[in-house]
């Protein structure tokens, strides 16, 4: 593997310290070791420079999740922020599993709610080691001892961490460390932190799976079935031979495409573009969008599932006095488009085989290639790199379409003894499929003469993204996804006589999470409606949401207060032309109020003010980034993205067809962090759901058009 100079430095540093003291947890509690090769999953390792390197159990494609975990460690330790390193984690699930879902992966915006306690436990038994050493060389009581930023004093003595490695290792660890509390932390909340990844991202010495190359590597990528489901008649190689670099081409063995291989990435493209392919197209989606939005505006007539059934038949009844509000709401397919495509290198060792990869589920990774390859999970290793974006797209709930995967097949086609790196094209990102699902939306409020909602009936039409998949014992239930319906059917507003129907799209079109996953198009849909039911009334849209929490109900409490928050901050008053919208999504509350302004159907969006309560904010700066590039990406798929189909295939290609967010589209964002000793909760999704609905209650607020399909292209507006 390639590796730049701040590594080969590390190298060159690690080579030199004899003594290394890990640090980590395991089912019977806290422990240390000097053996690297132990197995206690380790958190920390400390080596006799006084460098502090934090063992990172969730991947980094952006997020800051190395950074907030090496807080929480640093936090604990008193460490010297300057001296803390951040290294990914191998592939081991029993030492570095998520603890919420029992295997090892990245996602749901977990991370740091899942490792709050662990990693600041490790530090904190990790400063207690070094305090009892120094107290036992220094011959005075460990709780004379203070520790700042890595160095330990008492009167005239003084030492760093680095000089007491050697102790540590001989001691018996605590079994309870004793904690900080909020009032005592120094990084936890500090505003002014710098990421451990800005230096390597800004200088372009971080290495991300497309830097990264092994001796004696061919480059691979997959012909596939234009149409989703469509599998290999035959393919004619004559005119791929002739592209210089050319190597191989091998067929699938299900036949749903044909892996070509070549000397170098150029090759690889060319020699896709000249192999000539026949598809049988039997089974394979042949609708065209518009075929599929008629399929589903039928099967919300009739919901399959009630995942929340109106709570009497008197309430299905119609209800002639009352006053009817009804809309239709249409969410397009939308692909993730990270800035990296999917890519990955998996190589033979002595033992199995080893993958380089910006992986999000290396356990996953782990199934999928151990199954393909007939070897054992644990003779597969990952090295975990840096990956230029994912929202969803770097993990599937079907391991066995996980990319690695094919990296995996391509592997094994080609004799299991030259390392492959499989790479995916743009088109591939675009047209390879695993999107956000299409969505339906059919909806009937009730109201009574004063406005009050007397009736809520929200049906949904979508392919869930469970059914079908390894999964889908864990994540169905009753026959629901509630991935399909989350963020409706659980809503915290107090909704009366509210019923929730469900109705499973069928297609071959793979789908998966999305950067917000169902909230995306609930939040819509439910702030939409009560945006809808404030102007019917007369009501201010904020004061009607707050009518609708229940103050005996701390989540409702919470939300309740973030919109007043919101409300104060962004100078809202009752009356103004502007957007509001608020959604509770991954245990975290966020409102957003959209200023934008128009002439006729040219729209610009001004101004954005995000309030978010994500309890502890164990990294303020990170959080603020993550609101605004949540904000960001909600707002280039509401804007003008789309994936459609005509006759079964996909009409995008590229960023010329599926148009990525513009500078000039991206508003000024203020963003307020509520302080909280809550615990922490999710910052990567939450700000995606209500900035949608929040920018189109705006522009009917300015314009009096109300968006129900998008793109808001659709509706005829432009965004300059």
């Amino acid at each position: 593997m390639e590796k730049n100079i701040s590594r080969r430095r590390f190298l060159k540093n690690s080579a030199a310290t004899s003594v290394s003291l890990i640090i980590g947890l395991n089912s019977k509690g806290i422990l240390a070791t000097n053996k690297t090769n132990t197995v206690i999953n380790p958190f920390v390792r400390m080596d006799q420079e006084g460098f502090v390197t934090v063992i990172a159990k969730h991947f980094e494609n952006g997020q800051g999740i190395s950074t907030g975990l090496a807080t929480l460690l640093a936090e604990e330790m008193d460490a010297d922020w300057e001296k803390v390193k951040v290294e990914f984690a191998p592939a081991n699930a029993e030492q570095y599993k998520h603890t919420f879902w029992g295997y090892q992966a990245t996602g749901n915006s977990e991370s740091i709610a899942n490792s709050f306690m662990q990693y600041r436990a490790a530090g904190a038994m990790a400063k207690d080691l070094m305090i009892r050493a120094a107290s036992k060389k220094w011959g005075v009581k460990t709780d004379e001892i203070d520790v700042q930023n890595g160095i330990m004093r008492v009167g005239t003595k003084k030492g760093s961490f680095g000089e007491f490695v050697t102790d540590a290792v001989n001691l018996t660890p605590s079994k309870n460390p004793k904690l900080k509390t909020p009032d005592q932390f120094k990084l936890i909340g500090n505003q002014d932190l710098s990421r451990k990844d800005n230096e390597a991202k800004t200088d372009g010495s971080a290495i991300y799976g497309m830097d990264v190359k092994v001796p004696g590597m061919v480059y691979a990528s997959v012909v596939r079935s234009p149409r989703f489901g469509g599998t290999l008649k035959s393919f004619d190689v004559s005119k791929a031979k002739r592209v210089p670099g050319f190597i191989e081409a091998k067929v699938f063995p299900d036949k749903r495409g044909v892996i070509v291989y070549a000397k170098n990435t150029w090759s690889a493209f060319q020699t896709k573009k000249a192999l000539l392919t026949k598809w049988d197209f039997s089974n394979a989606e042949s609708r065209s969008t518009s075929d599929m939005v008629s399929d589903c505006q039928k099967l919300a007539e009739n919901p399959e599932f009630e995942p929340r059934p109106f709570k009497t038949d008197d309430d299905k009844q119609p209800v002639k006095d009352l006053n009817h509000l009804e809309a239709e709401f249409f969410f397009p397919f939308l692909a993730h488009s990270p800035m990296e495509p999917l890519n990955c290198i998996i190589e033979p060792t002595k033992n199995g085989v080893r993958f380089y990869d910006g992986c999000q589920n290396p356990s996953g990774v782990q199934w999928a290639s151990s199954y393909i390859l007939g070897l054992q999970p644990q003779q597969i290793e990952v090295k975990t790199i840096y990956a230029g974006g994912s929202f969803g797209r770097r993990n599937s709930p079907a391991v066995k379409d996980l990319y690695q995967a094919e990296a995996a097949i391509a592997f094994a086609l080609l004799g299991k003894k030259t390392p492959v790196k499989l790479v995916w094209d743009r088109e591939d990102d675009i047209r390879g499929g695993y999107y956000r699902p299409m969505a339906f939306h059919k909806t009937k409020i009730g109201l009574d003469a004063k406005g009050k909602i007397l009736r809520w009936d929200h049906r949904i039409a979508t392919k869930s993204i469970s059914k079908g998949t390894d999964f889908e014992k864990f994540l169905v239930h009753n026959g629901v996804d509630h991935f399909s319906v989350e963020g409706c059917v659980d809503t915290l507003y107090q909704l009366p006589n509210m019923s929730v129907g469900l109705s499973d799209f069928k297609s071959s079109i793979p789908v998966l999470w999305w950067r917000g996953v169902g909230h995306t198009h609930t939040a819509y849909a439910m702030e939409s409606l009560l945006d809808m039911v404030a102007q019917r009334t007369g009501k201010d849209p904020i004061e009607l949401r707050l009518d609708l929490l229940n103050s005996n109900d701390l989540k409702q409490q919470r939300m309740a207060h973030v919109l007043k928050i919101s409300r104060r901050r962004s100078g809202w008053k009752k009356g103004n032309k502007r957007g509001f919208a608020a959604h509770y999504s991954y245990k975290t509350f966020v409102a957003v109020v959209a200023d934008v302004s128009a002439t006729g159907k040219q729209v610009h969006i001004d101004k954005l003010h995000i309030t978010v309560d994500c309890g502890v904010p164990v990294n303020p700066d990170v959080i603020r980034a993550q609101m605004e590039g949540g904000a960001g990406y909600g707002l280039g798929a509401l804007l003008r993205n789309e994936i459609t189909f005509a006759k079964g295939q996909v009409e995008q290609s590229n960023f010329d067809t599926y148009l990525p967010l513009r500078i000039s589209d991206m508003p000024e964002i203020d963003v307020e962090i509520v302080m909280s000793n809550e615990t922490p909760s999710g910052v990567g999704e939450p700000s995606v759901p209500p900035t949608g609905p929040a920018v189109a209650n705006a522009i009917f607020a300015v314009t009096g058009k109300r968006i129900l399909e998008l793109p808001m292209t659709q509706s005829g507006f432009q965004f300059v």
